[in-house]
């Protein structure tokens, strides 16, 4: 590693490297700094991430991600089932975990959330927010379509409470540890919850919009709110807010369409909510200016999860790269987003779409 020190002496700045010393004059700076590895900006040793939806399609990704770059790893997502095998992955590969079954609209399962990540692993140094609601297009055949998703289901997520499970080697809290008021509520059959794809934008039911209003906006908004406060005793702290292409541009509903089936629209909420999270990224980067505090956000374009070909092919003429993302290839850029590689950037949105708003 290269050590350079600086010395201000009567106005003078004097730099010192292998031997040698440069002056410049008429500097009235104190400043000591040194270049790092490559290798070692990228390096998460002795850090703790929390990922919500870490049960998702990229949130599973995400969670070993930082774990292969030597984060301790917190999965929090409401399937309370899929963050304690993403969670056991991860042990079984020697990296330490956490599961939390996690609600990001209720504001008491949140904060269990952080509580739980402190009890265990003392910090918390990066949040990725990927928890949201992303519709997909259905046909029927039941096949999925549709951009990238926090859950890798394809369905729309029902929402109950947030019940904890913890894990450092893969074996489940018992039932009795856990608070009555953060056990869920049965999960709601798919078959009852309505396809917020069908409805026109003039009829379409406040219900749907102030559901995804909570979890899009609310739930990242409860989950950075609860992560500043260790972050701010720390004086450090790195925020990830997942975006998407929609919250550059609107939606081509073209898509989405189905030749003898009725149309089917990316809904309002989706493009409005995701828009909403630069609007919060931006705002958490100014707030906490010279806190040590870094807020981002990450926009992936289209992520292959077993679409049905038409979709495939209607979205990949779209993209410049003519294809879906495959899950992996946003890893690096949450990687360079949270670690110290990225140390000189705050308020910004890292867009990995395949050149889709780039027309």
């Amino acid at each position: 590693m290269s050590k350079y020190s600086l010395l201000v002496t009567h106005h003078s700045l004097l730099i010192t490297h292998h031997s040698k010393t440069i002056k410049v004059s008429n500097i009235r700076l104190l400043w000591s700094f040194k270049i790092m590895p490559i290798q070692e900006k990228f390096d998460l040793k002795d850090r703790v991430a929390v990922i919500t939806g870490g049960g998702g399609l990229l949130g599973e990704e995400f969670a070993r991600t930082l774990g292969e770059a030597g984060a301790s790893v917190v999965v929090a997502d409401l399937d309370g089932g899929l963050a304690r095998r993403v969670a056991s992955a991860l042990s079984a590969a020697g990296v330490p975990s956490l599961a939390v079954q996690t609600d990001v609209t209720n504001p008491a399962s949140v904060q269990n959330m952080v509580a739980q990540t402190l009890n265990v692993f003392g910090r918390l140094d990066i949040l990725v927010n990927s928890a949201a609601l992303d519709p997909k297009v259905r046909n029927q055949e039941n096949r999925r379509t549709g951009e990238q998703g926090n859950r890798g289901t394809g369905e729309q997520e029902n929402r109950g409470t947030g019940e904890q499970e913890n894990r450092r080697t893969g074996e489940q809290e018992t039932d009795s540890l856990i608070p009555d008021s953060l056990i869920p509520d049965p999960p709601i059959p798919d078959s009852l919850i309505p396809d917020p794809l069908s409805h026109t934008f003039e009829n379409y039911p406040l219900e749907l919009w102030n559901q995804a209003l909570n979890v899009n906006l609310t739930g990242m908004f409860l989950a950075s709110q609860a992560a500043v406060g260790p972050m701010l005793e720390q004086e450090y702290g790195v925020i990830i807010n997942l975006c998407s292409i929609y919250g550059l541009a609107g939606p081509d509903q073209r898509i989405y369409q189905r030749e003898g089936q009725p149309p089917q629209f990316k809904p309002v909420h989706y493009a409005v909510t995701k828009a909403g999270v630069l609007g919060l990224t931006r705002y958490l980067a100014t707030y906490y200016a010279g806190k040590n505090i870094r807020t981002n956000a990450l926009t992936p374009g289209g992520v292959y999860n077993e679409h049905d070909d038409e979709f495939v092919k209607s979205y990949s003429a779209r993209a410049v790269m003519g294809r879906m993302a495959r899950k992996d290839e946003m890893n690096g850029a949450l990687l360079f987003l949270a670690s110290d590689a990225s140390s000189y950037m705050t308020g910004a949105n890292l867009v990995v779409d395949g050149g889709w708003t780039a027309w």
